[in-house]
């Protein structure tokens, strides 16, 4: 059964809402960097072939997505988080607040917002909804910015630090990067509350 992507957004329309943000993060899971959400607001029943929940899509696809989705949305808006911030205040927060400063560098104010299952404290309705990103279009929107923007300061830092090969792995603790940092120890970026993070580090004490 095909998904209708707008159904929420059209449920909306027919309130009289028009200015809907979609909401979503990336990169709760990695241990380095920060995670990075992003706030789109899609013109009326917009339609892009093709577009969905960005961990669906090929990172080809992702890219090109991300071009269009620049040009043709009326507005959007990111909000990164810090490893240190992260650490400080947990990863669920910090991808909060990483939400509410997306939605706050956006050029329009949404009248309605939509989040993948995060719930927001705002002066405007939120409905968060569990899977958010395969279920709204303007949330996948969302995704697919956030995704791209964290991907391209993973593939950043990696210049900076070429032995750690972030763009490869992104910062996600696969098998190659757990034995990166057992072997190069850890840089400034990582977030150390993380378990294999925070193991490294009490082995080294």
């Amino acid at each position: 059964m095909k998904i209708d992507l707008l159904k929420y957004e059209k449920d909306l329309y027919k309130k009289g809402y028009s200015l809907i943000a979609g909401v979503d993060e990336a990169g709760r899971g990695p241990l380095v960097g920060p995670v990075v959400a992003s706030a789109v607001i899609l013109p009326k029943n917009y339609s892009l072939k093709g577009l969905n929940d960005s961990k669906q899509l090929s990172e080809k696809k992702r890219n090109e997505f991300y071009d269009i989705i620049l040009k043709e949305a009326i507005s959007v808006g990111i909000g990164v988080v810090d490893a240190k911030t992260i650490d400080e205040i947990n990863i669920l927060e910090a991808s909060r607040l990483a939400m509410n400063i997306a939605l706050d560098n956006l050029k329009e104010k949404p009248d309605y917002i939509l989040t993948d299952a995060m719930k927001l404290n705002r002066d405007v309705e939120v409905l968060p909804i569990i899977h958010g990103d395969a279920l709204s279009l303007s949330i996948a929107a969302a995704s697919v910015i956030a995704k791209v923007t964290r991907d391209r300061m993973m593939e950043e830092l990696g210049k900076k630090y070429p032995v750690y090969e972030f763009a490869q792995h992104k910062g996600y603790p696969t098998k190659k990067h757990l034995e990166i940092i057992k072997k190069y120890g850890i840089i400034e970026e990582y977030r150390k509350t993380f378990k294999p993070v925070r193991e490294l580090l009490e082995k080294v004490k």
